[in-house]
């Protein structure tokens, strides 16, 4: 017999991971597999993962704080990904657009026959690491930075500024900084509506902006204002190019 697949179960109802519980034990002489863990939301989910001892993560997609679609952005970026099903209460429209990111999708309630064809066809799969592109239909709430070997989550709603440096773009919170590997310019395509360009190199959060003052020279004949930031006392150049947006978003805190 072939080693059983080792599955990983997400969903934030217990009657719902016991459903599948229960399927998998009916398909078990077709689809040999064993859930090595279970988690009722995605942060539980991803520190599960990061053990590296999975094939297959069976992920809902509404869930409260992270949803399914940004775990599994998430779970891609580890060093041994599992393959993700997505298991989806969506109408049609929404399933389809998922169709080309996941290796397969469930629509509660799931049925026996379409659970053993999805882990049938993760079996074909073998080691490959089924990669996600960014989806659409979500936004994520947080950014993933790795760091000695583990997945930290930023929670991008305490995220001061993004700035990109070399290769890298650092994430500023008000304790600490992040190294993320994504560019800049995906980052402000993604997150327009809560974070302003003020410099070719620089986003920084809108909620956070408390003002403005007159720049020092820095040695960048760009800049002459600089954004002064709730929570942090470094103050951050805005080159002449982005000065309308920022002068617009003060005048818009005016009204």
């Amino acid at each position: 017999m072939r080693d059983a697949l080792r599955l990983l179960l997400v969903d934030d109802e217990a009657p719902a991971r016991a459903r599948l519980r229960d399927l998998l034990g009916d398909i078990a002489a077709e689809v040999p597999s064993t859930v090595v863990a279970e988690a009722a939301d995605g942060f539980a989910a991803l520190e599960r993962a990061q053990a590296g001892d999975l094939d297959v993560a069976l992920i809902d997609i509404r869930m409260p704080g992270m949803d399914g679609v940004e775990l599994a952005r998430h779970l891609a970026r580890l060093p041994t990904t599992p393959a993700v099903i997505f298991v989806t209460a969506f109408d049609q429209y929404a399933v389809q657009a998922f169709e080309l990111a996941a290796l397969d999708y469930l629509v509660k309630p799931v049925r026996a026959a379409r659970l053993a064809d999805a882990l049938r066809k993760a079996r074909r799969r073998g080691d490959d690491a089924v990669r996600l592109e960014k989806s659409a239909l979500a936004t994520r709430q947080n950014l993933s930075c790795l760091e000695r070997g583990r997945i930290l989550l930023v929670s991008v709603a305490e995220i001061l500024y993004l700035k990109a440096e070399q290769k890298y773009v650092t994430a500023r919170t008000a304790e600490r900084d992040y190294l993320l590997e994504e560019s800049l310019v995906h980052l402000e395509d993604e997150f327009s509506e809560s974070f302003l360009r003020i410099h070719r190199n620089c986003l920084v959060a809108r909620a956070a902006v408390a003002g403005v003052e007159r720049a020092a020279d820095g040695g960048d004949a760009e800049a002459h204002w600089q954004v002064i930031l709730d929570g942090i006392a470094e103050r951050l150049l805005v080159s002449r190019r982005q000065w309308p947006q920022v002068k617009a978003l003060l005048k818009l805190r005016e009204r």
